[in-house]
């Protein structure tokens, strides 16, 4: 029997904790196969300083719990990358996973982390470790894989993000329906960097277009004075509009002189959220200093973490694809078979169905899907019936029931036992 580290990487998503909990049970319900289980406490970075939290002296409630708690507070996560430049790191990862007797690795993230789930993999063949890794995805945008959905249909996470996106839109047109008068326009800004899934999941609030909405992607750029025009259009003939906008749009990103550019993340992407500026706040400031052709001004919002984190939105079809892509991580653990990523896919046909596989980390590790040109409307500013058909599935039809005490949530809190440290201290090569 060997022992196992479970890790997680990137930002959060509300179903995050519920695929390590498909990996914590699975593991658990193999007890000649799998030993003790640890988390490595916010990421590799605890993976590297020794900081294991053990799963295994925790209560089931804790463990069940984590199927309604959100974020990454359970485990932690982290934005640290393995570079082949830190020979150190690499180094002080074979001396970890030496002394705790580790036998698997499950990393779970985006594809900057399935990059990392890789590395750890090279490390254990070329060193000839008894030592399996294996990557388990995770990301709201839904860029890891391929443009064909070849390799993963959806990752968990973005069904979740989608529902938010769904129901928030649909608040927010009562809102400006109700605000017209004063407030016609309101630009709502999306998460997403560059991938436009996030934003394109406004249009499931309104798939038979009935609202007067539009979405900006950054797959379709235009200037300001044709976003203007397109605006004023849906003015005139409706009084009103609602404006989605991918906080990457590229009609809005260019910097002034005199102002910082975005800053970057630890995995090098830009990090829009702590920038001054932020693209809703350039598109409305432009709105109103060019004019709308109606009466009253553009105002706007930026949903903040809240799209990743809000368990009250949580797809139950989320939920229910996170458990079991981590069951499928720990089948392909206990079959030998290290340097592989658990993956959904789609079955073909009308119904909504899918089924589990894999895929060589290889061929995910730091890849990025785009939104497909093929979902874009020829306007520019809509997304197409097909990409309605293929996310629709992913939101689900149900709330979760989520466990309340005195009115409040009720999440995991796991105990501070750690396993207890054999090495000496050791600073992360990044820091």
């Amino acid at each position: 029997m060997k022992n196992v580290i479970i890790a997680q990487s990137g930002g959060a998503s509300p179903v995050i904790n519920n695929t390590l909990r498909g990996i914590i049970e699975t593991c658990r319900a193999f007890p000649d196969t799998f030993n003790r289980i640890y988390g490595g406490w916010h990421g590799i970075e605890g993976v590297l300083k020794e900081e294991l939290l053990d799963l295994s002296a925790q209560p089931e409630e804790e463990i069940a719990l984590l199927r309604t708690t959100p974020a990454a507070g359970s485990i932690g996560t982290c934005r640290y990358k393995l570079k082949d430049s830190r020979q150190k790191d690499f180094k002080r990862l074979i001396e970890v996973f030496k002394a705790h007797e580790i036998g698997y690795f499950f990393y779970i993230g985006g594809n900057d982390s399935q990059h990392t789930a890789l590395k750890v993999s090279e490390l254990a063949r070329e060193n000839g470790l008894d030592l399996i890794a294996v990557g388990v995805p995770k990301t709201i945008d839904n860029d890891v894989g391929d443009n064909e959905f070849k390799l993963i249909d959806h990752t968990p996470g973005y069904g979740s993000v989608a529902r938010y996106w769904s129901h928030i839109i649909q608040t927010a047109n009562e809102e400006n329906r109700g605000s017209s008068p004063a407030d016609p326009v309101l630009v709502i800004q999306a998460m997403g960097r560059k991938i436009g899934f996030i934003p394109a999941a406004a249009r499931l609030a309104d798939p038979h277009r009935e609202m007067p909405l539009q979405i900006y992607l950054t797959e379709s750029p235009m200037s300001m004075e044709e976003m203007t025009d397109h605006i004023n259009d849906q003015l005139k003939t409706d009084g009103r509009c609602i404006v989605v906008i991918s906080e990457g749009a590229q009609f809005a990103v260019s910097q002034q002189p005199d102002e910082p550019a975005t800053p970057l993340d630890s995995f090098g992407h830009a990090a829009y959220g702590s920038g001054k500026t932020t693209v809703y706040q350039q598109v409305i400031n432009y709105l109103n200093e060019a004019g709308l052709k109606t009466r009253g001004t553009a105002r706007g919002q930026v949903p903040g973490t809240d799209q990743r984190h809000s368990m009250i939105y949580a797809s139950v079809t989320d939920l229910d694809e996170s458990y079991k892509v981590g069951q499928k991580a720990v089948e392909i653990a206990i079959s030998g078979e290290n340097g592989w990523m658990a993956t959904i896919l789609r079955v073909p046909g009308r119904i909504y169905n899918v089924h589990y596989d894999k895929v060589p980390l290889e061929k995910v590790a730091l890849s990025e899907r785009t939104f497909p040109e093929k979902w874009i409307a020829p306007s520019g500013i809509d997304v197409t019936d097909d990409f309605i058909a293929y996310a629709r599935p992913l939101i689900g039809d149900d709330f979760p029931s989520i466990p309340m005490i005195n009115g409040l949530q009720r999440f995991t809190r796991f105990k501070p036992v750690f396993a207890k440290q054999k090495l000496n201290k050791y600073v992360p090569e990044a820091y």
